[in-house]
Parts: C-alpha cells; sequence; structure tokens
C-alpha cells in the first residue's frame, strides 16, 4: 500500500515536472520570435537608411558641384539642375533628409599663440631660393598663403619696391614667409619690379603694386616695405589697424630709435579704405628720399594718425648694402614735401599711369615688371 502511494506520487511530480518544462519552453520560443522580428526590422530600416544615405550622397555630390560653378556670372542654381537631379517629393519632414554639416572655421585670433617673440636676424649664412622654398611648403604659387586652421580677419597685399636687390630678397623671404604663417596671415607677396635704368621711384611702384594686386584677388590690407629691412620681433603683427600703420619704427641703422616724429619710411600698412583717402602715394618723387615724409603729410591732411607699435617690437635689421645706381637724392623732395596739400588731390592712385610688361608666379613670390617712365627734365637755373 505504502509502494503503491509512493509510485503515484512521484508520478504527478514527473507531470508536474513535465508541465513546467512545456511552459519555459512556449515562453522561450515567445520571447525568441519576438526578438527575432525586433532584429529583423532593425536590419531593415538600416538597410534602408544605407539606401537612402547613398541616394543622398549622390545627389549631395551633385549640389556641391552646381554650388561651386554658381561664382560664375549669371549663374542661377535651378538651371543647373537637370530633372534627374531634383528631390523627388515626400510625405516625410524636410529635416529628415538633412545632411550634417561641416563645423564652420573659426576667425584667427588677434594674437595667435604661436608666436615666439623676439627673432635671431643674421645675413652671414648663404641663402638659395630653393632653401625657403624646402622651409615653407605650405606656401602656394605666387607667395599665397591662408591659415588652414582659422579664418584670416584680413587678407594682405605685402608689396615691395624692386630693383636689382635679388640677394636681399632671399634674405627677405627666408625670414617673412615663417613669420607670416606664425602671425596667421592670409597674404600674398608682389614685388614691383621696375626696368630699365632710368632714376628709381619708390612711391610710384607702390601705387603700381596695389592696383596690380587688386587684380590677383580681393584685399582689403596692403603692407608696403623695403626688401632690405627685417622685423626682429614677430608680435610686430603684418596686418591693418583702424589708423594707418607705421611697422618700422626703430631701425638698427637709427640706433633703434625713431629719426623724427613725422618719420614713415621703410615698412608701412594702409587698409584699402586708408589707401584710397589719402589719393595712393606720389608718383613725382624720383630719386632718394621724401616720398614718405608726403605720404605721413597725407595721412595727416584728411584727418588720421599713424599708429604704431612699441619700441621694443617694432625693432628691425636692414641689409648693408651701398646706394643704387640711379637712385641719388631727389633735390625737389623739400619743396614737394611743403606743397603736398595742393598737390595730393591730382597727384596719387587717380593719376598713375604705367605700363604693364610681364606678370610671373614664382613659388615664393609674384613678380610684376613694369616701365614707369622717366622723370620730367628739372628747371634751369640761371
Amino acid at each position: 500500500m505504502t509502494r503503491l502511494l509512493l509510485g503515484r506520487t512521484l508520478e504527478r511530480i514527473c507531470k508536474a515536472v513535465l508541465l513546467l518544462c512545456l511552459v519555459h519552453f512556449l515562453i522561450v520560443m515567445i520571447l525568441y520570435f519576438d526578438v527575432y522580428s525586433q532584429r529583423f526590422d532593425i536590419f531593415s530600416r538600416f538597410n534602408n537608411g544605407r539606401g537612402a544615405g547613398a541616394a543622398n550622397a549622390s545627389r549631395l555630390s551633385h549640389h556641391y558641384f552646381y554650388n561651386y560653378t554658381l561664382g560664375r556670372a549669371n549663374a542661377s542654381f535651378p538651371s543647373y539642375l537637370n530633372a534627374g537631379d531634383q528631390a523627388p517629393p515626400s510625405g516625410r519632414p524636410e529635416a529628415n533628409h538633412t545632411v550634417p554639416t561641416t563645423k564652420p572655421i573659426p576667425p584667427c585670433p588677434e594674437v595667435p599663440p604661436g608666436l615666439v617673440g623676439r627673432l635671431l636676424i643674421e645675413f652671414s649664412s648663404q641663402m638659395t631660393l630653393e632653401r625657403v622654398q624646402r622651409e615653407n611648403p605650405n606656401v602656394t604659387e605666387g607667395g599665397r598663403y591662408s591659415p588652414p586652421d582659422c579664418r584670416a580677419r584680413q587678407k594682405v597685399a605685402i608689396i615691395i619696391p624692386f630693383r636689382h636687390r635679388d640677394h636681399h630678397l632671399k634674405y627677405w623671404l627666408h625670414y617673412l614667409h615663417p613669420i607670416l604663417r606664425r602671425q596667421k596671415i592670409d597674404y600674398g607677396i608682389y614685388i614691383i619690379n621696375q626696368l630699365g635704368e632710368d632714376t628709381f621711384n619708390r612711391a610710384k611702384l607702390l601705387n603700381v603694386g596695389y592696383t596690380e594686386a587688386l587684380k590677383d584677388a580681393e584685399y582689403d590690407c596692403f603692407i608696403f616695405s623695403d626688401v632690405d629691412l627685417i622685423p626682429m620681433d614677430d608680435h610686430n603683427l603684418y596686418h591693418c589697424y583702424d589708423q594707418p600703420r607705421h611697422f618700422a619704427i626703430a631701425m638698427d641703422k637709427f640706433g633703434f630709435r625713431l629719426p623724427y616724429a613725422g618719420y614713415f619710411g621703410g615698412v608701412s600698412g594702409l587698409s584699402k579704405k586708408q589707401f584710397l583717402k589719402i589719393n595712393g602715394f606720389p608718383n613725382e618723387y624720383w630719386g632718394w628720399g621724401g616720398e614718405d615724409d608726403d605720404i605721413y603729410n597725407r595721412i595727416t591732411l584728411n584727418g588720421m594718425k599713424v599708429s604704431r607699435p612699441d619700441v621694443k617690437i617694432g625693432r628691425y635689421r636692414m641689409i648693408k648694402h651701398e646706394r643704387d645706381k640711379h637712385n641719388e637724392p631727389n633735390p625737389q623732395r623739400f619743396n614737394k614735401i611743403q606743397n603736398t596739400k595742393n598737390t595730393m588731390r591730382k597727384d596719387g592712385i587717380s593719376s598713375l599711369v604705367y605700363r604693364l610688361v610681364s606678370v610671373k608666379k614664382y613659388p615664393l613670390y609674384t613678380n610684376i615688371s613694369v616701365e614707369i617712365g622717366k622723370p620730367p627734365p628739372r628747371p634751369f637755373k640761371g
């Protein structure tokens, strides 16, 4: 009797265990199919998203091309789209088709963090253009450079009046390209070469440089520099300011002092607006001297003031050289300086006449060769 009861109890227990296993199996299968269906739905969405992304990418590539060509005159966006390029109508919101945009480039800092301060400037080591080019691989044809990691606040044309100074130019390029790149300047370098052996005219060549540089790019700042002057501190930032800027205020040949209060020679900078306000530079200063004083007079007579860096920052070294032939001191310069008020409206960028001979873009600079005429005959003194 006891054995019979024990057997029935075991039978009931086995049936209960089997029932529990069956229930467990059914629950597992339900959960499995539910998860499978969710995964299948996600996979389908993923495939659809990839297909839509490819279609959007294809459509985007067309739009990028056509946007690029809109810079041409009289171009309009719809005229460049074919029927197959039009986006099909969709019931989904437009936001579903938007493509993530790239992060805009930030403006360059007013004081770039990579400046090193006082520089050791020497002219004893041999210099070649090939060496300078190797040292500045990011400078593009024509001596152009734009900072890759930020948006420069100004577009600067650096203009150098030039004749027979190839030795000096190598050193100038060797030192200035790295300085300008550290300063995060968007710049181009223009060498304005006076052809022939007639009397040199520095200020007229600067007017030519202003005119020709604007044919090459939309510059809004112009730095006018002699080829034999090298800044000794890269905190002397080569861009334009609220007032016309005199950079070379402390040259070694003057004992690192400003020679006189109205001195504006060597290296200076004016915005396009400031340059036009003074009618550019005088064209009638043939030979050495006087034109920078005339420019200073033009600035003050037009209600502007000359700004300068601190004397510790505005230091320059000059490459020593003999006085150039056909650049003798102009004996008329003192009389001309006294008459700036009467001459500046009729003598300047508005009266500039020259003949452009050639424009050649080299890896480190743009060379512009011109003929600017001859000085008028001097009045006979009886």
